[in-house]
């Protein structure tokens, strides 16, 4: 069995392709595994606030010693910390907007790269806490770029998880899909590389 977390960041609710890319990684892996948890966290539905100044002095005090006000400005880091603790595998729809993936994504990173519980400065030298996880980044972009904004995103996903441990880590990338003559192609491609890559 394993705990399989999905990270929803997609604002177009039944008509994300990000969504159902991970949708299709989820099914492949329950038909090998088919008393998989799967727990998910919409992020568009019910996002996480951006840090700020409490809820990063929060999380720099010990659990213990927090007080009310404290423990009340750390709880949504709290819980999206205890969901990916406990995941084996991590599915996470990656939209684009704005040449970047949604700002909601960035707020769930910050909730969860929290020193003394993803990473740790103790040796002196930076050391992920999180390991022995699965990562599965599933890419939905409406254009087609050439220019390394995807690889620039890619890089800063693969370089934040590698950071808090999270090392084991497959890319799907779709592009073109707001664009008719691509969309259907594209798709299918990628879903084929998903159906090859998790037989």
């Amino acid at each position: 069995m394993a705990n399989i977390l999905n990270i929803q960041t997609s604002i177009s609710g039944e008509d994300s392709v990000s969504n159902k890319l991970s949708e299709i990684v989820i099914a492949r892996l329950t038909d090998k595994n088919p008393d998989s948890r799967v727990i998910v966290r919409n992020l568009a539905l019910h996002p996480i606030p951006h840090l700020e100044i409490q809820h990063f002095s929060a999380s720099r005090i010990p659990d213990e010693e927090k007080n009310d006000e404290q423990r009340e400005a750390s709880k949504h880091s709290e819980e999206a910390l205890k969901e990916i603790q406990e995941a084996d595998v991590i599915v996470i729809g990656v939209p684009f907007y704005n040449f970047t993936f949604p700002s909601t994504l960035k707020s769930w990173i910050d909730s969860i790269a929290v020193a003394g519980k993803t990473f740790s400065y103790a040796d002196g030298t930076p050391k992920g806490l999180l390991n022995n996880k699965k990562l599965y980044l599933n890419f939905a972009i409406g254009g087609v770029y050439e220019n390394g904004l995807i690889e620039n995103m890619e890089h800063y996903l693969r370089t934040l998880f590698g950071f808090i441990g999270i090392t084991d880590i497959e890319v799907f990338k779709s592009q073109g899909l707001m664009v008719p003559q691509l969309k259907d192609e594209n798709l299918s491609r990628t879903v084929a590389e998903i159906e090859t890559a998790l037989a």
